[in-house]
């Protein structure tokens, strides 16, 4: 796989936007909304509450800054994303089944239109970083 590939401005202003959003995040599970992020805690997680909570706010802060400084390895970062927000779905899976009441979401409704929409944010780092591209995209071959 290619550490990278070229991208188009929107596919590289849309990686640097997802990393502040994930440095924003990640600053949120050590700070100002870390009960929020503790109500999404499955119950399951063999590990407590507060730990996950600080474990996954370190790994957004470290993966918002390689989605805005390590552009040489895009790709790469771009499928570590994708597979954190594939890890991060039972814990909004466990917020809706639960009807746990955070981030303003207190609805059942509100919470499965959370559902609905999570898979956005598992194409967002593919496309963005060009992992997709990258990984799957047409192959052209030398004669």
């Amino acid at each position: 796989m290619q550490k990278s590939i070229p991208t188009t401005k929107a596919q590289d202003i849309f990686r640097i936007l997802l990393g502040v959003l994930l440095l924003f995040t990640g600053i949120g599970h050590l700070t100002f909304v870390r009960n929020d992020f503790a109500a999404q805690v499955p119950s399951w997680v063999p590990l407590s509450v507060d730990t996950v909570v600080v474990l996954s706010g370190i790994v957004e802060l470290t993966l918002g800054f390689a989605l805005v400084a390590l552009g040489r390895y895009k790709v790469w970062v771009g499928w570590v994303v994708t597979v954190f927000f594939i890890a991060i779905f039972p814990g909004n899976y466990a917020q809706y089944a639960n009807h746990v009441d955070a981030f303003g979401l207190n609805t059942d409704n509100l919470r499965l239109i959370r559902l609905f929409l999570h898979p956005v944010l598992i194409i967002w780092p593919l496309w963005s970083t060009g992992a997709w591209k990258a990984t799957f995209g047409k192959k052209e071959f030398v004669n």
